[in-house]
């Protein structure tokens, strides 16, 4: 049975499922509803994530751009939110799920044997790969929807939807099991790549606007926005952090597969990619990081989504946007949690600066 339609089926434009640490897709009605008295045209979503803000600013007919310093988060833009018209067929299906035999790609099997994939998952993986970088332009929507693709069967085939740890045995014991969902975890890979297709097709549409997906520091864009949406990583109250990197870095890698080797930290038993500073990342930077950010874009409407018990505080920042706009708003959505969140009485927040 295929779950890959031949026949495309024009049906309203509907974003993909997604199992992403800290995605705002179940609040983008809400952040759409608080922002729409502005008077906006062109928006910056400038920690991009999952896509789905950009998404719902696309189906608004607003000229979006997408950007996140993650390239693996960079293809999802380029897939989900540049891409108007660009669909996967099945001849492109039938490139990328074709075996081959590379000695040249072989670090997935090589190096994370046993870590987050089965041999014959990991033996998949590698030789998927293969078949992007050998027949389809790296600069091409089609590469980078099926590297979404990809990416979207690796995380639902992952406990947690994570790579923090080495962890497959959570998969493969046979144990009696409180969490998680074995049927999930034990579908092939070639099922999921079909099925995320069906979902990624279902997604493409053109808003007659031109959007655009960039991988870059959000300090180092240079581009005017209108309205500019902001929501960095999360410091709760207690300093423990969401490192995307570290959350994803499996995902990273796979992104820049022949340089991957030479970054990864081969002390952690998990192999993450070698730590790279970043700001947002660290209780004792992120103010002044805040700070730096909101300055730069002093010109745009800043709509920022945040947490009630986060570093720095709401007041910090309702503070630092008043000295820059006329007008400050603080919205609630409630109580509302995220997988794996430990604090049920965080509350989900939109503070919006506008002149």
């Amino acid at each position: 049975m295929t779950h890959f339609s031949e026949n495309i089926i024009l049906r309203k434009a509907q974003f993909p499922n997604t199992r992403y640490q800290g995605s705002k897709l179940k609040l983008v009605n809400w952040i759409g509803e608080n922002v729409k008295f502005l008077d906006f045209e062109n928006t910056g979503d400038i920690f991009g994530g999952t896509a789905a803000v950009s998404y719902m600013f696309k189906m608004k007919d607003k000229s979006v751009v997408y950007n996140d310093l993650l390239k693996f988060n960079y293809y999802t833009g380029a897939a989900l939110i540049e891409n108007s018209s660009e669909l996967i067929n099945y001849d492109d299906l039938n490139i990328v799920l074709s075996e081959q035999n590379d000695e040249n790609y072989s670090l997935v099997q090589n190096i994370f044997k046993d870590v987050y994939f089965t041999d014959d998952e990991n033996i998949f993986i590698d030789n998927y790969i293969y078949n992007l970088n050998s027949y389809f332009d790296h600069y091409s929507y089609k590469y980078a929807m099926l590297l979404w693709c990809l990416f979207q069967a690796c995380i639902i085939k992952r406990p947690f939807n994570l790579f923090h740890r080495k962890n497959l045995y959570m998969r493969t014991n046979d144990v009696k099991r409180s969490f998680g969902n074995k049927v999930t975890w034990d579908k092939s890979f070639n099922w999921y790549i079909r099925k995320f297709t069906e979902e990624l097709n279902q997604a493409i549409f053109d808003n007659g606007k031109q959007n655009i997906s960039l991988n870059m520091d959000a300090m180092e864009l240079d581009i005017d926005f209108d309205l500019v949406y902001i929501d960095t990583p999360y410091i709760s109250i207690n300093g423990s952090n969401v490192d995307y990197l570290h959350f994803y870095h499996f995902l990273e890698g796979l992104c820049g597969y022949e340089g991957w080797k030479d970054k990864i930290d081969f002390s952690k038993k998990h192999k993450p990619l070698k730590n790279i500073f970043n700001p947002w990342n660290y209780k004792d930077k992120i103010s002044k990081a805040f700070v730096d950010l909101l300055n730069k874009y002093r010109k745009s409407h800043i709509v920022i989504s945040y947490r009630s018990d986060g570093i720095p505080s709401i007041e910090f920042l309702v503070d630092t946007l008043k000295k820059l706009k006329k007008n400050v708003t603080v919205f609630s959505y409630g109580e509302y949690r995220y997988v794996l969140s430990q604090n049920g009485k965080s509350q989900e927040m939109l503070i919006l600066g506008y002149d």
